[in-house]
């Protein structure tokens, strides 16, 4: 995968889209044959053999007791049909999570307990996951004339992704807290202000995970949304080890000793335009546009949830009429 200081190949995407309607095609293209919905994962916890407490009765256990619980706690991801089957709701191609986990008006949507005392949590937004990810580029990359030539665009905005200019933190404002973390204290530098001493400080650049020619290259312009451009064949996606090859992999966290980890694209598509991967960056599913057949094999896949969307379907929060 290699930068791309031209981001003109995807102009195509812009001439798609349209924002005034309301509808997906804010981000997803007009234009295509068929489109498929792809479900990302929600999580769920469970004791084996009893109830999940509710979040007041847990509060009122006594330590040693819930303590006692939290050895037994099962944790899984869980699927859209099988979250609105312990709910007793509908799943369907337009549903919405919080709807069908019988969100009250005032109630958290993220974390739902089920009549069946399963305690539910919302499925991740703006990213499809990237263990996920591998087994949907394998069928996509079946449904292109070029699999070893595409594009792959990254939201800018992602964590540390890009560097930036900017004012470090003041040790003596704000303490150890954060450490010497670079990226710890270039965002306490751009949210806090110290007015005795800012005066003084000259912005300097504050490294990102791409390198600085990149962080301040052109950017693809989508409405509302700017995209870092990569070169990257569909194939490369396919590959569970895709991560180790992605410019934006989180080296500084691997240093700390976390796993291998990288931002799965926001965008995808093939030098053919056969088809186009979209996660927007607050939804909690993944848009794909392309043939017939495509969405057809997405959609038989049992590997993941994927269901078929029609042309100018709506994913706004209130478009699940059905568990209304």
């Amino acid at each position: 995968m290699e930068w791309i200081a031209n981001p003109t190949v995807g102009d195509w995407l812009r001439e798609r889209l349209d924002p005034r309607t309301g509808t997906m095609h804010a981000a997803v293209p007009h234009g295509f044959e068929a489109y498929a919905r792809v479900f990302h994962r929600g999580f769920t916890r469970s004791l084996p053999g009893r109830a999940v407490p509710a979040p007041e009765d847990w509060l009122r256990m006594p330590d040693a007791e819930r303590e006692g619980l939290l050895p037994d706690f099962v944790d899984a991801e869980v699927s859209w049909a099988e979250t609105a089957a312990a709910f007793g709701t509908t799943m369907h191609a337009l549903a919405q999570w919080h709807r069908l986990v019988r969100t009250p008006m005032d109630g958290d949507w993220r974390t739902r307990i089920a009549p069946d005392g399963r305690e539910f949590d919302a499925p991740t937004e703006g990213e499809l996951d990237p263990s996920l990810l591998p087994v949907v580029a394998e069928v996509l990359a079946a449904y292109t004339s070029t699999p070893d030539a595409g594009y792959a665009a990254i939201w800018e905005g992602w964590g540390n992704v890009v560097g930036h200019l900017g004012i470090p933190a003041n040790p003596g404002l704000f303490g150890p807290a954060g450490g010497d973390d670079p990226h710890h204290q270039a965002m306490l530098g751009r949210s806090a202000h110290d007015p005795f001493n800012n005066v003084f400080r000259k912005p300097t650049w504050q490294e990102g995970l791409l390198p600085r020619d990149v962080s301040e290259g052109p950017r693809l312009e989508l409405p509302d949304r700017p995209y870092v451009l990569f070169s990257a064949a569909p194939h490369v996606f396919a590959d569970p080890d895709w991560v180790l090859g992605a410019p934006w992999r989180d080296l500084p966290s691997e240093r700390d000793g976390h796993p291998p980890h990288a931002q799965s694209p926001n965008l995808i598509w093939p030098e053919d335009r056969a088809w186009v991967m979209v996660t927007e960056i607050e939804a909690d599913s993944t848009v794909i546009a392309g043939s017939n057949e495509l969405v057809r094999a997405l959609c038989t896949d049992d590997r993941f949830e994927a269901l078929p969307l029609r042309e100018g379907s709506s994913l706004t929060w209130d478009a699940d009429e059905v568990n209304r």
